[in-house]
């Protein structure tokens, strides 16, 4: 269920309910900004902001403001070692936004516009922290250009205490070629992980009857054209049921040049033979040197579907985060040590392209 779809049936079901968001990180901290939690009347809540006793302390901010009534926004910046004992040594500040029922319909559009595919907003935050928050859209796609937040961000923050949010469908689309067993426990893995999913599968009744919210299927007569088709920036696993075809998607998205993980199932035997043709149709040795195989190999030497998918998820998340750092608009937190950011793979370690 959706951010504002939770609120909406928390303020049906008791009338209250608060938000409660990391606004700022500085130095070490147990999540970044944007991350979220709401907490209900009663002390359940839904979500993390890094556990801890950052979690605990804010969960009683949150309940106690629910109890007397607190309307509007107001935040608390902890410093995590002085005041809550732990070993981060960073500082966060938290905002706590509390809706009632006079806010039901605001929540029910915002609800409506996040199950249609997601929007951005900016807001400005009180003076002194504490007052009424009030959102502006200035985008109807979550995913639209918005210099200040990384296609994986949710929240950024400006001087001028401008805050801006994502809400609806984040992160970065994966193609994942093959619906095979490795294909079906990749999609289970990267379900609770910030990724868009296109399952790409020409074959009648590869797909499972049932699939994670965050994954579309695609049937196509021609998989080649769904490379052409994919948004520059977008994450290429190749696992099909052919090894012709695993080469043909692997040269399309290689040829294209603009994908900063392409990756493909197989043995170091196959990574030769790939190599070998590659070279033969043109591609230079970057480019072949650029193609991912084994996938997962930096994980355990298990080949159970699930193992490798474990290690095939924390390769995505290596290369969402090493791209989001080198290509962000302003160029912020980028640098050579981001733009080399090593992925293991069985052949050793493969420096990505930026």
């Amino acid at each position: 269920m959706s951010h504002w779809a939770k609120i909406r049936r928390a303020l049906d079901r008791d009338g209250r309910v608060a938000a409660v968001t990391i606004v700022e990180a500085l130095g070490s901290s147990p999540r970044e900004p944007g991350a979220r939690m709401i907490v209900h009347v009663d002390g359940s809540f839904h979500g993390t902001i890094g556990g801890g006793t950052l979690e605990w302390q804010a969960l009683a901010e949150a309940q106690a403001g629910l109890h007397r009534g607190v309307a509007g926004w107001s935040e608390t910046s902890y410093a995590l070692g002085p005041d809550l004992g732990q070993c981060c040594g960073g500082r966060v500040i938290v905002g706590f936004e509390y809706f009632d029922a006079s806010r039901l319909s605001e929540v029910a559009d915002y609800e409506s516009r996040e199950a249609a595919g997601g929007f951005v907003t900016r807001s400005q935050r009180p003076a002194g922290g504490t007052g009424t928050l009030r959102r502006a859209i200035v985008a109807a796609d979550s995913l639209a250009a918005t210099p200040e937040l990384p296609p994986s961000a949710t929240l950024a923050t400006g001087s001028d205490r401008q805050m801006t949010e994502r809400f609806g469908a984040v992160g970065r689309t994966v193609l994942i070629f093959g619906a095979g067993h490795v294909g079906r426990a990749l999609v289970l893995a990267l379900a609770p992980l910030p990724f868009r999913v296109l399952w790409i599968d020409p074959r009648p009744e590869a797909f499972p009857a049932h699939v994670p919210g965050n994954v579309t299927l695609v049937r196509p007569d021609d998989p080649v054209a769904a490379v052409a088709a994919a948004a520059p920036g977008a994450l290429v696993l190749v696992m099909t049921h052919s090894h012709a075809l695993d080469l043909a998607l692997v040269d399309a998205a290689l040829r294209r040049d603009v994908f900063p993980y392409v990756g493909v199932i197989g043995s170091a035997t196959k990574r030769a033979r790939f190599s070998k043709r590659l070279a033969e149709t043109g591609h230079g040795p970057e480019a072949v040197a650029a193609m991912v195989c084994p996938i997962g190999a930096g994980g355990p030497v298990s080949k159970l579907p699930a193992a490798i998918a474990a290690s095939v998820a924390v390769e995505l998340l290596v290369a969402d985060e090493t791209a989001s750092a080198v290509s962000g608009a302003d160029g912020a937190g980028a640098g050579p040590a981001d733009a080399e950011r090593p992925i293991p793979t069985r052949g050793g370690m493969v420096r990505r392209r930026a």
